[in-house]
């Protein structure tokens, strides 16, 4: 089957975000006020062209992505912390059209959360079932997900996602849970809390000896998963770092390509099969110790 990797314009974060510093609510201070920032990163949005149906994992950004929101009173801050470059061709749904895709097609789209570089183009699939956890469905709806920081009034009025409760699903591997998408029980989706509490990857088992992780921003970078460094604005590092270890526990059992959602490298990645360096994973630990 084809994967797609469409970058869905471009975002740059402070420093401080991409690689978290200090303690609650310290941390997010440091996370919102610093001043550097981060190189331009990529916003991915990932296409499987799957013989069940089109599966699109997150949606990336509008066009107006950097539209001012005052509600609620912090968000001018974030906005300030995470900047969006964007043009009308980069939106997914035009970037499909140009693959020979149609929006209309796609059966399902995976929400890995509910943050606006992910949840941006929900209006380019009105045919298709959205999927998202129920966690991070109940941080992100209604005046408590605006107050969380969700932009849930730019969601279209008929967004009605059918939700994956990991707590009542079977363990995958490391992972205390998981739902599986596909009749065929190759494409599953696991918990991965720390950058969201409702965090979710995308696993597609490819063959006896490769699975693709979907990553989203558990990490934002292959290298900051082998580090086990938690960003600066998920609510609790050690949750992220714990989701660090299962992801990393899961490549050593199977050949892994992670591909977060932000790391400059991650088509390469996915275009050469290169499976996640676990010897450098080990290194770090023995150093450790």
């Amino acid at each position: 089957m084809k994967i797609h990797a469409i970058e869905t314009g471009k975002v740059k974060i402070t420093k401080n975000w991409r690689i978290g510093r200090g303690n609650g609510l310290k941390r997010f201070k440091n996370t919102l006020f610093d001043s550097e920032f981060t190189e331009w990163l990529p916003i991915y949005v990932w296409v499987i062209e799957h013989p069940e149906g089109l599966i699109v994992i997150d949606t990336g950004i509008p066009v107006d992505a950097n539209k001012r929101i005052w509600f609620p009173p912090f968000m001018p801050l974030v906005q300030r912390a995470a900047k969006f470059k964007m043009t009308p061709e980069q939106e997914v749904g035009s970037q499909l059209r140009q693959l020979g895709l149609s929006p209309n097609d796609v059966r399902w789209v995976v929400l890995t959360h509910l943050h606006q570089d992910h949840d941006g183009g929900l209006h380019h699939f009105p045919n298709a079932e959205f999927v998202v956890s129920s966690k991070e469905w109940e941080m992100a709806a209604g005046i408590k997900g605006r107050m969380n920081g969700y932009l849930n009034q730019r969601w279209p009025d008929w967004f009605n996602p059918r939700f994956v409760d990991f707590d009542s699903q079977k363990p995958f591997g490391p992972f205390t849970g998981h739902h599986t998408l596909t009749q065929a029980g190759d494409i599953h989706l696991v918990p991965t809390p720390g950058h969201s509490p409702g965090h979710l990857s995308v696993i597609l088992v490819e063959d006896d000896l490769m699975s693709i992780l979907f990553a989203g921003d558990a990490s934002y970078t292959e290298e900051l998963l082998i580090e086990q460094k938690a960003d600066g604005i998920g609510a609790d590092p050690d949750v992220q770092q714990e989701t660090h270890r299962k992801i990393l526990k899961y490549a050593e059992q199977r050949h892994t390509v992670y591909l977060p959602s932000h790391d400059p490298g991650a088509k390469e990645r996915l275009e050469n099969r290169i499976p996640l360096n676990i010897n450098a994973n080990l290194e770090l630990e023995a150093q450790a110790v």
